[in-house]
């Protein structure tokens, strides 16, 4: 089996990856309960009794609200920088010390058959880091929860055979909205989320040959419309000349259902 991968959830509301290959399966997050987490995990055939461990990105709840409660179930290691360790695990219960691993920021690991490197974004969380998975030659990288993806995140993911990108807000419907200044603040800055249209320009330097997959991710319920998400990142796509249809394929996710598995 090659490379494969599902967007179990994406939102504010929670989060959840699964990747798996031959001999590997893991989930990156677990922003849901585990009951919903299991529900999701059957809809695309994934016993969760075959996982691997789960790797966390960073502290927020909409990341590791079930992280406690499945690993104990499960009986699955948890993976997360030593920052990042000590900001959630107030938050996830009595984790046994044998379910305790670091992976370490701009780092690499290997688990049996694929390798995985961690890279720091831009949030308002402790030590923020997201993942880029390796098999084969295949590539698949995960970008959500940073306030602008700078030069560094580019080449990281750059020329991935598929990404979760985050597409989180339309600027006017965030600033004409009814949050509070600070939130709407917190959201615009460079720790913070990327826009539809701030995404869009930066896919530009990302996308490469082996790109056939851009899955827009953590899409606000409030700021954002999954309709007006892609039709903006498409329309700055076509504008210089990425053939969004034919060479590559804008994906949506959804905070209440996975998404199919992609092979790559």
């Amino acid at each position: 089996m090659t490379l494969h991968f599902s967007v179990l959830a994406s939102g504010s509301t929670g989060n959840a990856f699964y990747i798996g290959t031959d001999q590997t399966k893991l989930l990156v997050d677990v922003g849901l309960s585990g009951k919903k987490l299991e529900a999701l995990l059957d809809d695309i055939q994934v016993n969760p009794s075959e996982l691997d461990g789960i790797l966390v990105t960073h502290e927020h709840s909409d990341h590791i609200k079930g992280v406690g409660i499945f690993a104990r179930r499960y009986q699955l290691p948890i993976y997360a920088n030593e920052k990042t360790w000590e900001a959630m695990e107030p938050n996830l219960g009595k984790i046994s010390t044998d379910q305790k691993f670091h992976f370490g920021m701009e780092t690499s690991q290997t688990f049996a058959d694929l390798d995985i490197e961690s890279f720091g974004v831009s949030h308002d969380a402790i030590d923020p880091m997201f993942y880029v998975f390796h098999h084969e030659g295949k590539k698949v990288s995960m970008l959500t929860d940073t306030g602008y993806v700078s030069d560094r995140m580019k080449k990281t993911v750059g020329n991935s055979d598929a990404i979760l990108f985050e597409a989180n807000h339309d600027v006017g419907m965030l600033q004409m909205g009814g949050y509070p200044w600070n939130i709407k603040r917190r959201i615009l800055s460079d720790k913070g989320h990327v826009s539809n249209e701030d995404a869009a320009v930066a896919m530009l330097d990302v996308i490469g040959n082996r790109t056939k997959h851009i899955y827009l991710g953590h899409l606000s319920q409030d700021n954002n419309m999954v309709d007006l998400a892609r039709m903006s990142v498409e329309q700055i796509l076509k504008k210089h000349d990425v053939a969004v249809g034919e060479q590559l394929l804008l994906e949506d996710t959804s905070p209440v259902k996975p998404t199919p598995i992609c092979y790559v």
